[in-house]
């Protein structure tokens, strides 16, 4: 049982991470160099071991190369390419994995029948180039995008039209607005995490999919959240909103109140009290917010045997209350919590 005695009082640090983040950068490897295949481009490497591959990264390419027939996952990544020319894919019906990370290309560089063109693909990674918008109508079996650190102000509302298959959506360090994603992600039936994290969101995006298990808005500037907005989300089990400017009368009464939800972080906003939450909740930030009084009963109606939180962490460091501030019935209420932090 939980006791009040083995509250961890933890010095305020945010060089630890609270929670792992997926790594943004993730860029596949490429086999130990070999044999290369003699149909592949002479600027890269087509290794013999996997023939479907064609590996052009870090290779200082100002340009991509022609694509030969057979190619499924080109690598690209980490270079100096500022354009992609017409023609360039016209060998790669089958491509299913165009990595783009870390390049110079502008949307008004993407010709036209190029991307838009590649009918299999699944994954389209193109973060930290410089697009200002995404780039056109892209294959119906994408499963994965990725476009974070990109000069993103526009999102068509028929961008993602169509994609069924589509599981993430990767929209971080973008300049996006809330009527710039207004009806973006409509229709996506298999969408299950969605990141539009430090962009310049004053709502929380709207037509988010019921199948949305993860939905990060960290380091935006919304300030209230919707009336039932998570009610049309049963599946989510993970949202963040920290660094924004979320304040008491902008979060409607029992809004986070919903059963499936696992982590909430509203850390780095200005609420005063604890918001209403679920039993089920396991992981609860709220540091560095303006809360002056630890109110239990927005934790647990009530304790009883078979009645009581199941928080494992619960973090209000950086706010004006300490330890002493917890009612009497706080060991019951928290008898699973591992985790408490004030200071």
């Amino acid at each position: 049982m939980f006791a009040l005695g083995s509250i961890l009082l933890a010095g305020l640090s945010l060089s630890l991470a609270q929670y792992d983040y997926y790594d943004e950068y993730y860029i596949p490897s490429a086999p130990l160099e070999g044999v290369s295949s003699p149909t592949c481009a002479q600027e890269c490497e087509c290794p013999i071991n996997f023939p479907t591959a064609m590996y052009c990264n870090e290779r200082n390419l100002k340009f991509i190369p022609i694509v030969p027939t057979g190619i499924k996952y080109l690598y690209l990544q980490n270079n100096f390419i500022e354009e992609i020319k017409a023609g360039v894919f016209d060998n790669a019906t089958d491509l299913r994995w165009l990595v783009l990370d870390n390049n110079n290309i502008t949307s008004d560089k993407i010709q036209a029948g190029t991307i838009d063109k590649l009918g299999s693909l699944e994954k389209l990674l193109f973060s930290h180039n410089k697009l200002t918008k995404p780039p056109g109508s892209l294959s119906k079996s994408l499963d994965e995008l990725k476009l974070i650190g990109n000069k993103l102000s526009s999102f068509p509302a028929n961008t993602l039209a169509g994609m069924e298959n589509l599981t993430t959506v990767h929209l971080s360090k973008n300049k996006l607005t809330t009527e710039s994603i207004t009806g973006a992600f409509k229709g996506l039936k298999s969408l299950i995490l969605l990141d539009v994290s430090e962009n310049k969101l004053k709502k929380l995006p709207s037509g988010v999919p019921a199948s949305l298990l993860m939905l990060y808005a960290d380091n935006n500037d919304i300030d209230s959240i919707p009336n039932g907005y998570l009610a049309k989300l049963p599946l989510l089990q993970y949202l963040r909103i920290s660094h924004n400017k979320l304040v008491d009368s902008g979060v409607p009464a029992g809004v986070f109140n919903v059963s499936s939800l696992l982590e909430l972080d509203l850390s780095f906003n200005k609420l005063k009290t604890i918001p209403e939450i679920n039993e089920s909740l396991e992981h609860l930030y709220l540091q560095v917010n303006e809360i002056n009084k630890f109110e239990l009963t927005n934790i647990c109606k009530f304790s009883s045997p078979v009645n009581y939180s199941r928080l494992r962490t619960l973090r209000l460091d950086g706010n004006n209350i300490t330890h002493s501030s917890m009612p009497d019935d706080t060991a019951n209420c928290l008898r699973q919590a591992s985790e408490i932090i004030f200071e």
